[in-house]
């Protein structure tokens, strides 16, 4: 295939947007609709962790999905994309609001990045990495963090 254009970058990013808003809100079907994961993706979730591999898109796991998020708007900030052959990064920050794992709505902007890979098919999320990260934090509470505290 040619390299990504400009068209097809400026499309992948309305659909992430569309993506973010629609899973805030608890509509996992609606961000299913638009993203599909790669069989070797891989998420680097904002609770931190070890990285999870693959996407449980059963039935159980879409509805704890849906349950976890409720009632929130998302808007997507593109802070810088790359492109490489057929692989698309978007660095972006998800300015975001809504109820998460039972909180109550609260903002809940995240500091992300995402790999799509072009297939024939369409586009595959391969990897995404979040962090809540957006307001700046003192070295003595990253170190905190680092160590687990």
């Amino acid at each position: 295939m040619p390299g990504i254009t400009e068209e097809e970058l400026a499309d992948l990013v309305g659909m992430v947007a569309e993506a973010a808003s629609a899973l805030i809100r608890g509509d996992v079907r609606a961000y299913l609709a638009r993203i599909e994961h790669a069989e070797d993706y891989t998420l680097m979730q904002p609770f931190g962790g070890a990285p999870r591999r693959g996407f449980d898109d059963s039935d159980e796991a879409v509805e704890a999905l849906a349950q976890f998020f409720r009632g929130g708007e998302a808007t997507l900030e593109v802070v810088e994309t790359y492109t490489s052959g057929d692989l698309a990064v978007l660095a972006v920050v998800e300015r975001q609001h809504g109820e998460v794992g039972g909180l109550p709505d609260q903002d809940w902007t995240l500091r992300v990045t995402l790999v799509f890979r072009r297939t024939p098919a369409g586009w595959q999320l391969v990897h995404r990495h979040a962090d809540p990260l957006s307001h700046t934090i003192d070295l003595e509470r990253v170190a905190a963090l680092a160590r687990g505290d």
